[in-house]
């Protein structure tokens, strides 16, 4: 027996209805925000994600499925979206266009790194782009919008954040960060080390217990703000303490990729063990110039769909659509062509083999039908069917030309 490769799985019965109220309640919550479908090739090449997620990243360096094609091309199963949207946003040079754009998109994203809970090596996110709103009021709406896709599944969580400041507040911060951790370096562990210098805000993002310990009374960036930067993250603040949104603000919440500025942010949850961030991200404002568009700032989410799917609350079934049985076999291509009818609008399920009245009812049950409809000898030789209301209870005989 083959199996799934480790780290990947199959998404199946309840897993998948679970899976598919995800996406369908986050497209219609992201729809009244105004965003609309993009998708992105799985495939993309590496030089994409090199260049915007950073070298220093966990992601470049150690997790892409990273190979060469027979075209000798180096390329990789995407580990994240925002670099995909943000690729397709200038080949269709959109960012010539004054419009502000907003999209949303879900499915699979890559990375090799050990299987746990809440981390697979083939996950699913959903998130959403905006695109030439530099106001920090976006920054506050995106925040808003994710509020409201947990809030409509039933899932609790903390938000978290912080401002990661811009190129004005960063060279001064830089030096003073370097130093402090250039004091401690023999105590921090290898990735910190390297990280020191190729990006050393990266280091405040290091998972090891003993770091975050040495890291404690590190300088941080919040505190050495520009005036501009300052004045947003005061601005952010305040509109979410007006909007009663509780948060936290974490002052080595720097996401780990590279490309984040300004705004950054994480939606986390107590329940689901050591990987509690549910959702994540924050402003880009550089990074369609780095992929050779034209300035445009940026702010984007993702969302973990596997990562959420144990929280959801998922909404009692309803019934729906009819279940066709035959009583007796000279009965099922009748019903094979009630049944071409009948989907053009409802939902149907056709039992092919004939069976006796609790059979069928136990059918009808099974597939969560609103109507049971069956035909007989005596339906079908008066050219009529039975059908029975599973909700109301209601039953009746129609004859066929009427149904």
């Amino acid at each position: 027996m083959i199996n799934p490769l480790r780290g990947m799985k199959d998404l199946t019965f309840d897993e998948s209805a679970r899976f598919v109220h995800i996406v369908t309640t986050a497209i219609k919550i992201a729809k009244r925000y105004g965003y609309s479908y993009i998708e992105t090739p799985i495939l993309e090449e590496t030089a994409l994600f090199r260049r915007s997620v950073g070298e220093s990243s966990d992601i470049v360096g150690k997790e892409m499925y990273q190979f060469e094609d027979k075209g000798g091309n180096d390329v990789c199963m995407r580990p994240e979206g925002t670099a995909g949207i943000v690729r397709a946003f200038v080949s269709a040079k959109l960012d010539r266009q004054p419009m502000k754009q907003k999209f949303y998109y879900y499915g699979p994203m890559f990375r090799y790194e050990r299987p746990q809970k809440g981390r697979l090596r083939e996950f699913h996110q959903f998130g959403c782009e905006s695109f030439g709103e530099a106001s920090v009021l976006e920054d506050f709406t995106i925040i808003t919008m994710i509020g409201q896709i947990f809030d409509a599944l039933g899932i609790g969580y903390d938000l978290l954040i912080n401002s990661l400041g811009c190129p004005s507040c960063m060279p001064a911060y830089r030096e003073n960060l370097v130093g402090f951790l250039t004091e401690i370096k023999s105590d921090l562990c290898e990735d910190c080390n390297r990280r020191i210098d190729s990006n050393p805000i990266r280091v405040l993002d290091c998972k090891n217990k003993k770091c975050q310990t040495l890291l404690a009374d590190s300088p941080k960036l919040i505190d050495n703000l520009c005036e501009a930067c300052d004045a947003d993250f005061k601005k952010l603040t305040a509109l979410l303490d007006r909007a009663s949104i509780s948060y936290t603000v974490d002052t080595n919440l720097v996401r780990g990729l590279d490309y984040y500025n300004k705004t950054a942010f994480e939606f986390i949850s107590n329940e689901i063990g050591s990987q509690s961030a549910i959702a994540g991200g924050g402003r880009y404002d550089k990074l369609v110039e780095y992929l050779d568009g034209k300035p445009t700032p940026g702010i984007g989410f993702a969302l973990g769909i596997e990562r959420i799917m144990p929280l959801v609350q998922m909404p009692e079934r309803e019934r729906e659509g009819y279940y066709l049985g035959a009583m007796v076999p000279e009965a099922v291509k009748r019903l094979l062509l009630l049944a071409k009818k009948k989907r053009i609008t409802d939902k149907v399920t056709v039992e092919y083999n004939s069976k006796g009245f609790k059979s069928h009812m136990k059918g009808a049950d099974k597939v969560h039908a609103r109507y049971a409809l069956l035909i007989g000898e005596d339906e079908l030789k008066n050219s009529t069917v039975w059908i029975k209301d599973l909700e109301t209870k209601e039953e009746k005989v129609l004859s066929l030309e009427a149904f």
